[in-house]
């Protein structure tokens, strides 16, 4: 794997010290390559695993295909080389090997439908996946209290807060019983104080249920708060992934990220953004024009 384990004194900067041998990957990139156009490459021989109920946030500029990767994964794209291997037992709705419904997806917009109550949104997934109406309600209703959802069934969205929402449709993804989840930055559009709410709710929901989560944020603190590793992309297109291994106990709180394991690990990939930053900008002068003044002989005109 094209993974990067970043040199350091403690054990909390690489993985894999002991030797022992890991249990197959529930979900492994191998060697993934992917542009919309020949003119720009946006993943290049990509390559990271994901073990059964770990969480893992991806770290990344701008515009550089972390959206992409999870249309990928979700089997929406294919590689144009390499490999994507989900190895959940279950049948993907395209075919023998084809990865559609067996992740769950949670976009950055909660995406709820303004005409359906909040119990009829929740069901929708699996409605699509075939579950009998009765079915799928009883199972809603079952897990609404654990999301804080109680008593909100009949409520439409527009009633409901920005956290609110994303919990339903956190919930939505849940119901459908995969045991992957891709989490497209889902509190960027919340203030900050909902935002720190909404990630421990999150660990707290998460610890329950321990589906696989691959995460995508911009938030630093975020990532490490939430996950068991981060992994750091410091160029465009994405080459290396630099991995970053949080060894602080489970169960967190908000209050972890003054510890200093946590501030530790926060420098570790602030250096790693900064000299990603930094080559990138060192890369752009190199490759631009220079502009030099003509010779006499060639004249000014």
């Amino acid at each position: 794997m094209n993974i990067s384990h970043p040199a350091a004194a403690d054990k909390g900067d690489s993985a894999g010290a002991t030797g022992t041998k890991a249990p197959p990957a529930l979900l492994e990139v191998d060697g993934m390559t992917f542009g919309y156009n020949v003119e720009r490459t946006l993943l290049d021989n990509v390559s990271f695993r994901i073990q059964p109920g770990e969480f893992v946030s991806l770290l990344a500029p701008s515009g550089s295909g972390k959206s992409t990767i999870f249309r990928l994964i979700a089997g929406l794209l294919e590689p144009q080389s390499g490999s994507v291997t989900i190895r959940s037992g279950r049948p993907g709705k395209g075919g023998k090997n084809s990865r559609l419904g067996q992740v769950g997806y949670m976009p950055q917009k909660d995406c709820l439908m303004p005409w359906r109550s909040v119990l009829d949104n929740a069901v929708l997934g699996m409605e699509l996946q075939g579950v009998p109406r009765r079915q799928a309600i009883e199972k809603v209703r079952e897990m609404m209290p654990s999301f804080g959802l109680a008593g909100t069934e009949k409520k439409y969205p527009h009633e409901l807060s920005g956290g609110m929402r994303q919990r339903v449709s956190f919930l939505r993804s849940v119901v459908c019983g995969t045991e992957i989840m891709l989490l497209d930055e889902p509190f960027s559009a919340l203030d900050a104080m909902t935002r720190v709410d909404m990630q421990e709710w999150l660990l707290s929901v998460w610890e329950q249920y321990r589906s696989s989560i691959l995460f995508i944020t911009h938030d630093v603190d975020e990532a490490l708060l939430l996950s068991d590793r981060v992994l750091v992309a410091t160029e465009s297109p994405i080459r290396e992934l630099h991995e970053i291994v949080i060894d602080m106990p489970r169960p967190r709180s908000y209050g972890d990220t003054v510890g200093e394991i946590f501030a530790a690990r926060k420098k570790k990939v602030l250096e790693l953004l900064h000299f990603g930053q930094t080559s990138s900008s060192n890369a752009n002068r190199s490759s631009a024009p220079v502009r030099t003044q003509p010779s006499r002989e060639e004249g000014i005109g």
